[in-house]
């Protein structure tokens, strides 16, 4: 299995590793309910190291961006980013990313476990365009650091005024009085928050200088633990969870980054095709009724016994107190109060369809 920069270091911290997208890495350090509300009251900070980091040069960088995303990356300025998909021709998901838009590039962020799949997708379709493409995932560190005291921490360890940077807005500044590094208000818990990126030769440095600053406002170390339930919460999709090359945007809820009107792109026409005829299903959120807690892969049934769906994301939601799940569902059974069985290990439990996001996110805008 690969590992960050920071593996040692997690271990002499006493975190428990796993094995993740191929990747050795912490799961929990202290607990991951502990872990989780020190993010949601005060700070957490988060080696994303596994994550793929590609660099997009040339003249065409905007043109070839356009013809792979579904985003409309015209209306992503310098200094700023959002979130995108990669789709296949027939719409199914190749992957979801974030484009960074820097004064001499664009940085696209991906998954961990399709870092290969997805620059060698996009190695094929560059044909045609005057672009380079760079995978600089190995030589990078990639922090994040989320939650209400976030901004106040890494004010007192940058040249930037982070106070001023707009939520999905990037500048290039400098951590810890000489560390160059990407700075950027974007994340994945539903927090306020920065993500970090820099050369692998300063990641200890950095990361123990980010926890000693912190010390004071309650900054913890997180693992993927607490990562996925922060995520879960807000819905944020998590690829092989939510979205896949079986799942298409529309299903998942994702139609809003799909901007069909933006011009041609690999998979428009099955989109254009899907949204007109609507998806025939639907992404759900659920709360269980009976005792049990749902999880990935879980069938879902009709009170009657008819299979109609999935649990894409299941777990107990540690700010909310209460056994919630995500599932593609029949369309047809989307509405909220519809009440559904989930089959946990072949007994069905009673869940009813509530309204999502569970959690309302507290982005800085």
């Amino acid at each position: 299995m690969k590992r960050t920069p920071l593996y040692d270091r997690h271990v002499a911290m006493g975190a428990k590793t796993v094995e993740f997208g191929g990747w050795d890495m912490p799961v929990q350090y202290t607990g991951i309910i502990e872990e989780h509300q020190a993010t949601r009251n005060a700070a957490g900070l988060f080696d994303i190291s596994h994550m793929g980091q590609i660099n997009v040069y040339g003249p065409d960088a905007l043109r070839f961006l356009q013809h792979i995303a579904t985003q409309d990356v015209a209306t992503i300025a310098e200094g700023l980013a959002n979130y995108a998909l990669l789709c296949y021709p027939d719409g199914g998901i190749v992957d979801d990313i974030f484009i960074y838009h820097l004064p001499h590039c664009y940085l696209v962020v991906v998954n961990a476990s399709n870092v290969d799949k997805d620059f060698g997708w996009m190695q094929e379709h560059s044909q045609g365009f005057n672009v380079q493409l760079e995978n600089i995932s190995a030589a990078t560190t990639m922090l994040a650091l989320q939650g209400p005291k976030a901004e106040a921490i890494l004010d007192r360890v940058t040249d930037v005024d982070v106070t001023k940077l707009w939520f999905h807005g990037v500048v290039e500044g400098v951590l810890c009085g000489d560390v160059p590094a990407i700075i950027a208000r974007t994340g994945y818990t539903g927090e306020d928050g920065f993500e970090l990126f820099f050369e692998n030769a300063y990641a200890e440095r950095v990361w123990n200088s980010l926890l000693q600053e912190g010390q004071a406002d309650g900054l913890k170390p997180i693992g993927l633990g607490a990562r996925d339930s922060l995520r879960f919460e807000p819905k944020l999709a998590l690829y092989g969870h939510e979205i896949s090359d079986q799942i298409n945007p529309y299903e998942a809820g994702l139609g809003w980054v799909v901007k069909l009107d933006k011009g041609e792109f690999i998979g428009r026409e099955a989109l254009q095709r899907i949204k007109a005829e609507g998806p025939r299903r639907k992404l759900v959120g659920l709360e269980m009724i009976g005792r049990g807690i749902a999880r990935q892969g879980y069938p879902v049934a009709t009170p009657e016994g008819e299979t109609v769906g999935e649990v894409t994301s299941g777990m107990p939601a540690p700010t909310l107190g209460k056994n919630l799940a995500l599932a593609l569902v029949r369309a047809d059974l989307a509405k909220l109060g519809t009440e559904l069985d989930v089959v946990v290990r072949n007994k069905p439990v009673r869940a009813v369809v509530v309204k999502t996001p569970f959690y309302q996110s507290r982005y800085k805008k």
